[in-house]
């Protein structure tokens, strides 16, 4: 894949992963009831939904991406989105999430992601401490001037007003926000958004 869609992927299914992570009751949840080690169930089944529904990618293409058996995608591509019931699972599951169960999280987060239904608030804050640990200044300036009632980003002209005077790479965020396609749902969108803009002009 190439660059550019490959931090598609990585955003997408960073959402859908949280999501899931939101409709079990947060990673709280998880270790209150020792169920930390669905973490890694979760995370397969989102980048597997992911790249079957968004991608198109066939069980074989997933199964080498991922480095799992083909076998394994097939469990988790035929469950159904799992509506009714969640809180029962850590009853039910045990220890380990049946990987077919983890499928059946991540289609309905899948969902209700394409819906823009997904956390804004707990992306906000994974997107600044993402942020933090890559050292990119300026998403740093701007995550820590934005709020979760902030978005959905409908015009520039809010994140205009909330941003103020800020220079990304050079360029002055006033110039960036009025040449980005709206309406923007997350803060990783914008902030993807505006890498994308910076990466036009030869900045970063």
């Amino acid at each position: 894949m190439a660059l550019e869609l490959e931090e598609h992927v990585e955003a997408l299914t960073l959402r859908v992963f949280l999501k899931s992570l939101e409709l079990l009751g947060g990673t709280q949840k998880l270790v209150q009831t020792r169920a930390t080690s669905w973490l890694s169930s979760l995370l397969l089944a989102s980048y597997t939904v992911v790249l079957k529904e968004e991608y198109l990618k066939s069980e074989q293409e997933i199964a080498q991406r991922l480095r799992i058996t083909p076998q394994t995608v097939k469990n988790i591509l035929r469950s159904e989105p799992l509506v009714d019931n969640l809180e029962e699972l850590f009853e039910s599951e045990g220890k380990d999430l049946n990987i077919h169960t983890a499928g059946g999280i991540a289609k309905l987060a899948y969902r209700l992601v394409k819906d823009q239904k997904d956390h804004t608030g707990l992306c906000l804050e994974f997107s600044r401490r993402t942020a933090g640990a890559l050292d990119i200044a300026w998403a740093k300036i701007l995550l820590r001037r934005l709020e979760e009632k902030d978005f959905p980003v409908q015009s520039a002209q809010h994140l205009k007003e909330k941003l103020g005077k800020v220079w990304l790479s050079g360029r002055s965020v006033q110039e960036v926000l009025e040449e980005l396609d709206y309406p923007i749902h997350t803060p990783i969108e914008l902030i993807e958004k505006i890498k994308e803009n910076l990466r036009m002009y030869g900045l970063e």
